[in-house]
């Protein structure tokens, strides 16, 4: 995809959304289900949309809620439903549906006490304490669409391991949602706000309170505040904001926030590679702002606006790679953990192979699985694997005990854990990361995009290994294709081809209308170009081949 020429600079007036009329859609907007792309769909991470494209309205929580009730009761949860909404302008709306659906089912539901914003992962650990507790069974709901535009809505479910549901259960509740649209609504149970936030059913609790008190299960926080690790951290706008302060004050931490708005229109960031508002904090061109002040900290962090992804800024190194910075933090956390030796390093099939060399070196099993961190879910909660991370920079790890943390992904002990390595070792990630690279190899690494209808992402996800008839790849003889991931043997809705320095993987996108080629040498760039161009040969003759 071609950098936008406007890319990392601030948002012209032609960039901002309209949200009045945003809201406005929302409530008075009808999907028709009939057409695909107005359907419930879950992705990789939930059901996200748009309100003008008729693909996020008041009907698909409505019936999303109800589902999610339903599926509940037929499961027999009668615990808390924790629900939380990030920044985004369709989420407080969205926010006041799924409150009024789910008490009229007679659902508890509990939400922060101000009725603030909650980040992913602190209702990942609000479900997993209540569970260790108490008998009766906990889940959770988060209104994001985690870092895409300021015009998109979403939200996913958290069953009670804690974690984004299996594909199982988002099919059960996918299919009931649009089944309940497709019947107009009729068997969608829904009561007046007002008189829903009056009902005993809906309890406030101290959110913050609660997931800050208990970091230093999980970061070394005594290391970090002996040190004076000096820490910038830029929330991006996002549900975090009203964290840091708590934890810079109970662990005496030297934070400074740098960016302290919350707006919907997000119009305070800089513009992402496309030109459009992302609040993608990988991004070289999301996070410029950050970048620019990176010599005034020992490490600078962002997150996205749900907090499950994490942005590492070194004084040493500019923003890391995200694949970079899972390596160092896999690394550390197993030389300075007491875990059992046969804890998994997970990581997904599009995350560096650098990973894989690192495990190598370590003695450490490694699970690789596909895209998704819900595959990672059952292993976190059971202890199996200390450590699962995406290449898209989210990932999460066992408490310093060993125990269960989070089954989501956790922007801010990814955020913490960078502070971490520098006051135990004087070293920041990226001096960690040249250190590996010394010794297991220097990676070239990329991921291309481009825009992918509904019918050619079908094409993607059905490619199996018959559709490479070469031996070769970029000049080295093809050693695998796959078409399911090693670790669990579960489909990848795409293929990967693997050589011995190099691999690609191609697959659609779960949440926008794209589709993505990942792709890696450890040669050099000449070579990772040579592996894309040909990659995206075998994907534009996929497509030809449908007729598309």
């Amino acid at each position: 995809m071609t950098v936008h020429h406007h890319a990392g600079k601030p948002v012209r007036p032609q960039d901002r959304i309209n949200i009045g009329r945003l809201v406005s859609d929302y409530y008075t907007k009808i999907p028709n289900v009939s057409l695909e792309e107005q359907r419930v769909t879950f992705g990789t991470s939930g059901h996200r949309g748009n309100a003008q494209k008729n693909s996020f309205n008041q009907t698909h929580i409505e019936a999303i809620c109800q589902a999610v009730a339903e599926y509940r009761k037929k499961q027999g949860f009668t615990g808390p439903l924790f629900l939380g909404k990030d920044t985004h302008a369709l989420s407080e709306p969205a926010f006041t549906t799924a409150i009024s659906v789910l008490v009229a089912n007679g659902v508890p539901v509990t939400i922060q006490q101000d009725l603030g914003f909650t980040p992913t992962p602190v209702i990942s650990r609000l479900i997993i304490s209540h569970n260790k507790s108490q008998t009766s069974q906990a889940d959770g709901l988060i209104i994001t669409p985690s870092h895409n535009p300021p015009s998109d809505g979403g939200i996913k479910y958290n069953p009670p391991h804690g974690g984004p549901a299996e594909g199982d259960i988002t099919k059960l509740i996918e299919q009931r949602a649009n089944d309940i649209i497709a019947d107009d609504l009729k068997d969608v149970q829904i009561i007046d706000i007002e008189q829903a936030m009056g009902s005993p059913l809906v309890t406030k609790m101290d959110f913050i309170e609660h997931y800050v008190s208990q970091l230093d299960q999980v970061i070394n926080m005594q290391a970090i505040s002996d040190a004076g690790i000096k820490i910038g951290v830029d929330p991006l706008g996002g549900a975090g904001i009203d964290y840091w302060p708590l934890i810079a004050t109970k662990y005496k931490l030297n934070i400074e926030i740098v960016n302290q708005v919350v707006d919907a229109s997000f119009s305070f960031m800089p513009l992402d590679k496309d030109g459009k508002i992302r609040m993608d904090c990988s991004s070289p061109y999301a996070m410029a702002g950050l970048i620019a002040m990176k010599d005034k900290f020992d490490v600078a962090v962002g997150n996205d606006p749900d907090f499950d992804r994490h942005g590492i800024v070194t004084k040493s190194g500019g923003l890391m790679n995200p694949n970079h910075y899972l390596a160092v933090a896999i690394n550390y956390l197993m030389t300075h953990r007491d875990w059992p030796a046969t804890a998994k390093i997970g990581k997904t099939l599009v995350s560096s192979s650098l990973i894989d060399r690192v495990a190598k070196h370590l003695n450490r099993p490694l699970s690789e699985v596909p895209v998704g961190f819900k595959w990672f879910v059952d292993g976190l909660h059971d202890s199996s694997y200390a450590f699962g991370g995406e290449e898209s920079a989210g990932a999460a790890f066992l408490a310093r005990d060993g125990s269960c943390w989070t089954t989501d992904k956790d922007g801010f002990i990814m955020a913490l854990l960078a502070a971490e390595i520098i006051a135990v070792t004087g070293k920041d990630p990226h001096q960690h990361y040249l250190e590996l690279a010394e010794t297991l190899g220097q990676a070239c690494y990329g991921r291309v995009e481009a825009p992918a209808t509904l019918a050619q992402k079908k094409v993607l996800t059905a490619l199996s290994s018959d559709v490479i008839t070469a031996d070769t790849l970029a000049g080295e003889t093809i050693l695998q294709v796959l078409s399911h991931a090693p670790g669990n043997n579960a489909a990848i809705g795409g293929i990967k081809v693997v050589t011995e320095n190099g691999w690609f993987a191609a697959r659609p996108s779960g949440t926008e209308d794209i589709y993505k080629i990942y792709a890696e040498s450890f040669i050099d760039e000449n070579h990772l170009q040579q592996i894309i161009s040909e990659a995206q040969q075998i994907v534009s003759a996929a497509f030809k081949q449908a007729g598309l």
